[in-house]
């Protein structure tokens, strides 16, 4: 089997080559810069809107897995370039090729797509997988975390000072990269229970995290109890400003994601839960924070 991946450089890309490499799956991976040569993976110079990467990416493969996409970019046209026409791209690229199955990696943000450009954006991607006539899977992870991951590693850096604002009281769910790899991986072969399917995949905590026992978690994983205050739009709002006006065009809370964070509801539904037959998860997530930390450490990042 040959499985055909965008996005493969970035956090959860990783994740899964090394999630293939494991089951001796041969991959054609998709990447913007030359890369080091990895046993059983050719690379494919190119990106989402060159079409003939496109081409030789998806060609004679069994399934594509969409991973590619913009989180976060100060010009919200970022979104709609990355995640909406890159993702068209790769749908015109899989009906051309004949491509017998596609796996999209979206976001729960798409549940709420009033909130943001990024979740609005997801929606759209959806809706155009949905309407490719394609064998398609979707799947909206959570929070995602686990080692490459420098999203999160924003709470962890605080969390060793001692104090981890959160938004507003609310819940969320969250997955290690490592378990969303091996359900990605899963959806490749097509049946009746995962075909024309969205999927919310989480680490099996009922009702999701609370904030404060997110950020406690973390503190627990780095060694410490921090203060968690609860911070208001509009202070979230004002810091998105200031964050801008310090990092620019890197800085990491932007007004769009003020959008999404400050929603009280990001638990997993358990009616779009993955089939258990199919795929669970095995990572504890407390285990699996305190070993995202220690990597951290390892690597110079915390």
């Amino acid at each position: 089997m040959t499985l055909a991946i965008t996005g493969a450089t970035g956090f959860v890309g990783r994740a899964l080559l090394d999630e293939a490499a494991k089951k001796g799956l041969e991959v054609r991976a998709l990447a913007r810069r030359p890369q080091a040569k990895t046993p059983g993976v050719e690379w494919v110079r190119g990106d989402l809107h060159d079409r003939k990467a496109l081409a030789k990416l998806v060609r004679k493969a069994e399934a594509v897995i969409h991973v590619a996409g913009v989180v976060n970019t100060p010009d919200p046209m970022g979104f709609h370039l990355g995640n909406v026409e890159g993702t068209l791209k790769v749908v015109e690229a899989a009906v051309a090729a004949g491509a017998p199955r596609l796996v999209y990696v979206s976001s729960l943000a798409a549940r709420e797509p009033q909130l943001s450009k990024y979740g609005h954006s997801k929606l759209h991607a959806e809706k155009l997988v949905a309407a490719s006539g394609l064998d398609w899977t979707i799947v909206r992870p959570p929070a995602i975390y686990g080692p490459r991951d420098r999203e999160i590693l924003e709470l962890f850096k605080l969390a060793r000072w001692g104090v981890v604002p959160m938004p507003p009281a609310g819940r969320t769910s969250l997955i290690h990269v490592a378990d969303l790899s091996r359900l990605l991986l899963a959806l490749v072969p097509a049946s009746e229970r995962v075909t024309r399917q969205k999927f919310e995949p989480d680490d099996g905590r009922e009702e999701g995290w609370s904030h404060r026992e997110l950020a406690r978690a973390i503190g627990w994983a780095v060694g410490r109890r921090p203060w968690v205050p609860h911070v208001s739009k509009a202070t979230l709002e004002r810091l998105a400003r200031a964050d801008k006006a310090l990092r620019g065009r890197k800085a990491k809370l932007t007004p769009d994601r003020v959008g999404y964070m400050a929603h009280p509801n990001w638990v997993c539904s358990p009616k779009a839960m993955p089939p258990k037959r199919l795929w669970r998860p095995e990572v504890p997530t407390l285990e699996g924070l305190k070993a995202t930390a220690e990597w951290y450490r390892k690597e110079g990042w915390l």
